[in-house]
């Protein structure tokens, strides 16, 4: 077999039996079944522990979930978002989450573009459909723009834009800068949880009183007007110069 046959068969294929081998071992790891916040603070003062002790290993082993964990499609990206704020602190918690989440959404891009194309191309998904008709226009402002509303189903972005052909540079550009303020937001929720956890209270809507909770979620308010903002700046940018008599 030849080198350039090698590396295309790597490009076309390589992602797909990633994706199959990050499943395989979720389920060995019975991963799903642990991404939860209850399950964090049962664990609180083991995990904070293994993190002072094993800080680089730690962020390693974070990074390599999150990245699984949204490669898979499986529900606790967000769960794991508060946990970086609650591991790492607001600011390297945010860092990591954002790494992690711009990891696996790749990971789906990818496969999105290989020999799995067009199996997903059959899957007539009418809010796939609308996504891929928006990258038509400017794929990095779209892209950007579906990234600053954290609801926005994440899996069906990743998709469309390896369906649509999206450079591999636009969309992880695209992706970090979108997806820091979301991840920067949940990491000091997750940063004020871990107060929560070490004074002994369950977590419940009367948690919320406390400020280092409330004030991330205001954030998370703010980042709905972020969106038509930029649609609005987008405009007055390319606006035509008024006609000069």
């Amino acid at each position: 077999m030849t080198t350039d046959r090698a590396l295309q068969l790597l490009r076309q294929f390589g992602p797909v039996v990633a994706l199959v081998g990050l499943f395989v071992w979720a389920l060995a790891s019975g991963l799903a079944g642990h991404i939860s916040l209850e399950d964090l603070r049962i664990q609180a003062q083991a995990l904070q522990a293994f993190v002072r002790e094993h800080p680089v290993l730690s962020i390693g082993a974070y990074i390599g979930v999150y990245v699984a964990t949204v490669s898979i499609s499986l529900p606790g990206a967000l769960i794991l978002s508060l946990s970086g704020g609650f591991l790492f602190g607001p600011v390297l918690g945010g860092a990591v989450a954002v790494t992690g989440a711009t990891g696996g959404s790749t990971v789906v891009f990818l496969v999105s573009r290989t020999a799995f194309a067009d199996f997903l191309r059959r899957w007539k998904n009418p809010l796939l459909l609308k996504i891929e008709d928006g990258f038509r226009d400017n794929a990095f402002s779209y892209l950007l723009t579906l990234r600053l509303i954290p609801a926005f189903p994440l899996l069906l972005v990743n998709v469309a834009a390896g369906l649509m052909g999206v450079p591999l540079r636009t969309f992880l550009l695209a992706s970090f800068l979108g997806m820091i303020p979301s991840s920067f937001v949940y990491a000091g929720i997750g940063a004020g949880l871990g107060h929560v956890f070490a004074e002994g209270h369950p977590v419940a809507l009367h948690t919320l009183l406390s400020p280092r909770i409330y004030l991330p979620i205001i954030g998370m308010g703010v980042l709905a007007f972020l969106p038509p903002l930029w649609r609005h700046w987008r405009r007055g940018r390319v606006a035509p110069a008024p006609h000069v008599k």
